[in-house]
């Protein structure tokens, strides 16, 4: 089998989930696993990594303003650390090596402790060797609950990954190849969704909550047999639903839809060959579908900004096909690769600073803040979209605005993680 065809055999097979409810210390282990990845009966499970023993980790599921204390173990022969996607924590806990925690070494543990402020999609991951340990299995959905949930028969998460697997279905080792870095990223040949093992009935109503886990995939996708809207990007809930006829998610985003079920639900990724199948929930029955319409979702209490202090601007580049640019690394910002003893910018607490993101580029890439949401400025200068990562398309520019609101030092960088090992991450410090 090539690996065209590897590709295009993505089953629409289902994972039940491993739903945990964080209620005070719960435990995350970072093992070695076998997981079955491809159908099952038809290739035998795939060597990988994971957390307590399964791929994805386990959900976690808190609610809004809950304490959550994590006591991770690593099980692993090599050193590894975990961030917390999304969550406006305080700095020590974010899980980020050489800024906030040293690594955790093979056969030490480690504990993080934070309340997430924001009901929400989030997610965690592997922070250390990230482009390796991601693809391999570390990560896992990270749920906040509302107070007051939406009327809901069922709340469901699908995490969408693809993964580079030989013909016996076994993952092959080039993690960081030149070509990989230096183009799109190491694309998998093999694409998902996991999702929970389940029937739908038409006339329900689902909270559908997607999660882009892949290392450095781009996700276009169609969704067949749900009515519904979009209710929030990146965890943070739209003033208004908005209608949709496609998605576009980049590595790390995340969307959650309410909708209504007209038919087997099936996610679908658009390929130059055409559209796949990731992943399908099939119904038997139906109920009396709900007259209401959907609501918006209650916001978060996230600063708005107020009058711009700093304005600064975040230059891609490298890569293939790109200009040269003062870094030591395939891609740089500004003309630095990696992490460098400076911050890219420095603030004092509470400010307001606009970044215009040049993608002087040949290749998109989805620039994620830790620590912060911001919002995308749209074209005509007002206020768009709340996120933490912004997808900014090859030759194009997207402007933000931050309220840089919680102290300690942060990590700004792409979260293509290929193109984050290849040079393209900085920092910034808030005073």
């Amino acid at each position: 089998m090539n690996r065209r065809d590897f590709l295009l055999t993505a089953s629409a097979a289902t994972l039940l989930p491993n739903v945990s409810r964080a209620m005070g210390q719960f435990d995350l282990t970072a093992e070695a696993v076998e997981a079955q990845i491809l159908p099952a009966g038809e290739y035998s499970a795939t060597r990988s990594f994971g957390f307590n023993g399964g791929l994805p980790g386990p959900e976690i599921r808190v609610q809004q303003g809950q304490r959550l204390n994590v006591l991770l173990h690593n099980k692993l022969d090599e050193g590894t650390a975990v961030h917390w996607h999304g969550i406006r924590l305080q700095n020590a806990m974010d899980g980020v090596p050489i800024l906030t925690q040293d690594i955790v070494n093979p056969g030490s543990t480690h504990t993080y402790q934070f309340t997430p402020p924001d009901a929400g999609t989030f997610w965690y991951h592997s922070h250390y060797l990230s482009h390796e340990q991601v693809a391999r299995g570390l990560m896992g959905p990270l749920i906040v609950e509302e107070a007051n949930p939406p009327d809901v028969d069922h709340d469901i998460t699908a995490i969408l990954a693809d993964w580079r697997l030989d013909e016996t279905g076994q993952l092959t080792d080039d993690f960081a190849t030149m070509h990989d870095v230096a183009h799109a990223g190491r694309m998998g040949n093999f694409a998902r969704a996991f999702l929970p093992d389940l029937l739908l009935k038409k006339g329900a109503r689902i909270r559908l909550r997607m999660i882009n886990a892949a290392t450095d995939r781009v996700f276009p996708l169609t969704l067949t047999g749900l009515k519904g809207r979009i209710v929030t990007f990146d965890g943070m809930p739209l003033a208004q639903p908005r209608e949709f006829e496609t998605i576009e998610l980049a590595p790390a985003q995340r969307i959650d839809i309410i909708a209504d079920v007209e038919g087997a639900m099936e996610i679908f990724m658009a390929t130059r060959s055409g559209s796949y199948s990731l992943g399908q929930l099939a119904t038997e029955g139906e109920v009396e579908p709900r007259s209401s319409e959907i609501p918006a979702l209650p916001s978060n209490d996230v600063p708005r900004p107020g009058e711009v202090t700093q304005e600064l601007t975040l230059a891609m580049q490298g890569g293939a096909m790109g200009g040269r640019h003062g870094g030591d690394n395939i891609w740089a910002f500004n003309d630095l690769s990696d992490l460098q003893s400076a911050p890219f910018g420095r603030f004092q607490r509470g400010e307001t600073v606009r970044i215009r993101l040049v993608n002087d580029t040949s290749f998109p890439h989805g620039i994620h803040l830790h620590g912060h949401h911001f919002y995308e400025i749209q074209r005509d200068g007002s206020l768009g979209d709340l996120r933490d990562t912004s997808l900014v398309q090859a030759g194009e520019t997207q402007d933000i605005l931050c309220v840089f609101d919680n102290p300690g030092k942060w990590m700004l960088h792409c979260h293509m993680l290929s193109h984050q090992a290849g040079g393209m991450k900085t920092w910034v410090e808030v005073l």
